[in-house]
């Protein structure tokens, strides 16, 4: 046997499960990342360039700085996957592997919005990239009072809080610009409510409500009219805004479908509990680049990383892969500078009320706003950095979640 194993994209999912496989393997075991360019980025810090919390220049740093010697990393453009042949070709290059692993990520496609394209960066923007969340950022400098949208396009889409974490944020910064009251604010969704799960949909709810932002549920975007300045669902309901600020149609990576190991939006097929891929022998799908049920957002990729590295190494030693992961998903939700709340789930369980990592001492307390929690968003983007993806593992229990009972 050859011993190669190659990842694709060297984004959270990728650069843990390389570095973890490079400390428990040998040297004979080659490990190969590609990714399209060398620029990591800190997607969370994303969605506070806009309240000038973040700076943009902060949130970008060398892949390899936080890969492993001893892996090969290459900067190259993937072109197609063989599954059957067992081979990667990039541009320059062409990769035969023994274990494959897909963490290819997703991406805001606003082309396939109707409409959207007409109004992008004039009445319509997004904090979903570095450069359009700081376009919005001056944008909302310049705001002084109107009808403030945030439409999420369609399901699924990245970091399913951070919907509910903008407009809560944008409360927060119109009443210390003081002009809040001249401020609507409105959360548009495809989903039934401000989150996935309904019981932490409805503390959120109840939250928007106190704030008086409104909540307008199952509304199937169909078409943006950049010139009127209105959304319009497929159903033909029409909301008014003055600034929208959009979470566009996200797709997966175009050399997944190109490959033909989609699902049709460019996401790949996975067993929900080992995170094989669907009908293709040693290959393995970690963090945004899934089909699974559960959260597109970093602390998932962190747990999913744990069980593709096992299931990896079970299959080297000839075991047959677990059905170990549960849809484990930790979540901070930011209420405003110097507040934050948080949730554990997965997916039976929904977030329910306690306290994080240790029941009963916390220090963080779920579906709570506290300032521990503020402190514990800012210190988890430390920890990103300087820990998580050198695939050091933080000794965090399982889910923390009993069913039907509130813990800590």
């Amino acid at each position: 046997m050859s011993k190669k194993i190659v990842v694709l994209g060297a984004g959270t999912g990728g650069t843990i499960i390389s570095n973890n496989l490079r400390r428990h393997l040998p040297e004979e075991w080659e490990i190969t990342v590609i990714d399209r360019d060398d620029n990591h980025v800190y997607q969370p810090g994303m969605l506070f360039i806009p309240f000038d919390l973040q700076k943009p220049g902060t949130l970008t740093r060398s892949r390899k700085r936080y890969i492993l010697p001893g892996i090969n990393f290459v900067i190259d453009e993937i072109t197609h996957v063989d599954t059957d042949k067992r081979t990667v070709k990039t541009k320059n290059h062409s990769f035969s592997y023994d274990f494959l692993v897909i963490s290819t990520g997703c991406k805001i496609a606003p082309e396939e919005n109707d409409g959207l394209m007409e109004a992008w960066g004039k009445n319509a923007f997004t904090f979903y990239s570095i450069e359009g969340a700081d376009l919005l950022r001056q944008k909302l400098k310049e705001f002084d009072g109107g009808k403030l949208v945030l439409d999420i396009a369609e399901v699924p889409f990245k970091c399913p809080v951070a919907p509910i974490e903008f407009v809560f944020m944008a409360d927060w910064y119109f009443r210390k610009k003081g002009i809040r009251k001249k401020v609507e604010i409105e959360l548009v969704t495809p989903l039934t409510g401000a989150f996935t799960k309904p019981k932490a949909s409805a503390v959120f709810g109840e939250s928007a409500k106190e704030k008086n932002i409104k909540i307008t549920p199952m509304f199937e975007l169909n078409e943006v009219n950049g010139k009127e300045k209105y959304i319009e669902s497929v159903q033909g309901d029409r909301i008014s805004y003055d600034m929208l600020v959009i979470i566009p149609t996200t797709t997966g990576d175009e050399v997944i479908s190109n490959s033909g190991l989609d699902d049709g939006i460019g996401f790949v097929p996975t067993h929900l509990n080992t995170l094989q891929a669907l009908k293709r022998e040693r290959v393995y799908v970690i963090g945004d680049a899934t089909n699974v049920p559960t959260s597109k957002a970093g602390s998932v990729a962190h747990y999913e990383a744990d069980v593709v590295v096992f299931n990896i190494m079970a299959e080297i030693h000839g075991i047959k892969p677990e059905e170990i992961y549960d849809g484990h998903s930790t979540c901070f939700i930011v209420y405003e500078k110097g507040t934050s709340s948080l949730i554990d789930f997965n997916y039976k369980i929904e977030p329910l009320p306690g306290k994080f990592p240790l029941p009963h001492m916390g220090p963080f307390s779920l579906l709570r706003e506290t300032k521990a929690n503020w402190y514990g968003k800012l210190g988890f983007e430390w920890l990103y950095w300087n820990v998580l993806l050198a695939g050091r593992h933080l000794g965090m229990p399982p889910t923390l979640v009993m069913a039907g009972k509130e813990i800590g």
